[in-house]
């Protein structure tokens, strides 16, 4: 993979992650992300939209008509929904049931929707995967992250389970060892994380961090250009 295809992979994950900078796919990251399943679920199969509708749409840039594109945009989105919510479905229906409207709510989400738009449309059909899988993985890491965070502390557990494979592990002793004490003065897990605020807590939070992280990289870097240009000023000339 070549540097300008990397960076296009990249990208999703950081400099431009969907949730923590760009602010989309706020709706699925607050009322899912209740267990760790639920955010990994919604985040790839939010991922698995975004590659076949991006593959698509560039491979069909050309034959879409101009006052047609929105339109088009939304059948192969839907599409490819409708085959994830039916895999869903059928596999699991106690996380399908648990997501809910997400699902199908996918059709018409703010980053699919961008990203087909401002990129898919306009570029060829690799750089428009690697930048959906970028978008998609940044997406399913911050809605696990989220995920992990509220149901450890709102819940005391870990749950990975999907129909009969995985496990639900139990966390709840680590109240106990840590000595944290909730609202009511016992040492158990804090309700208020599994509910919305919770939710807002905890996304809050991370983008804070990714704001501290993204403003201390530039000047970081700033510092490195400055450097090196007074280097390159004190550096003796040729004769």
């Amino acid at each position: 993979m070549n540097r300008s295809n990397w960076h296009e992979f990249i990208k999703g994950l950081y400099r431009e992650n969907p949730v923590l900078v760009s602010l989309l796919g706020l709706c699925p990251s607050l009322a899912v992300t209740t267990q760790t399943i639920n955010g990994i679920t919604m985040g790839l199969s939010t991922t698995m939209v975004l590659l076949g509708s991006n593959v698509i749409i560039s491979l069909l840039k050309n034959q879409i008509p101009a006052n047609l594109r929105i339109p088009s945009y939304i059948v192969v989105i839907a599409t490819f929904v409708t085959l994830i919510k039916i895999t869903l479905e059928a596999f699991s229906p106690d996380v399908n049931a648990a997501l809910g409207i997400f699902i199908p709510l996918i059709v018409v989400n703010c980053i699919i929707l961008g990203r087909a738009e401002a990129f898919a449309s306009k570029n060829s059909v690799s750089r428009s995967a690697l930048d959906a899988l970028g978008m998609g993985v940044g997406f399913t890491l911050v809605l696990t992250l989220v995920a992990l965070i509220r149901e450890i502390l709102g819940a005391g557990q870990i749950t990975l389970k999907v129909a009969d494979w995985g496990s639900v592990y139990d966390l709840k002793g680590l109240f106990e060892f840590l000595g944290l004490v909730n609202a009511h003065g016992e040492k158990a897990p804090f309700l208020i994380f599994l509910l919305p605020p919770g939710a807002f807590i905890i996304l809050g939070l991370l983008m804070g961090f990714m704001n501290f992280l993204q403003n201390h990289i530039k000047k970081r870097i700033l510092v490195i250009k400055q450097k090196k240009l007074l280097s390159d000023q004190n550096k003796p000339l040729k004769d």
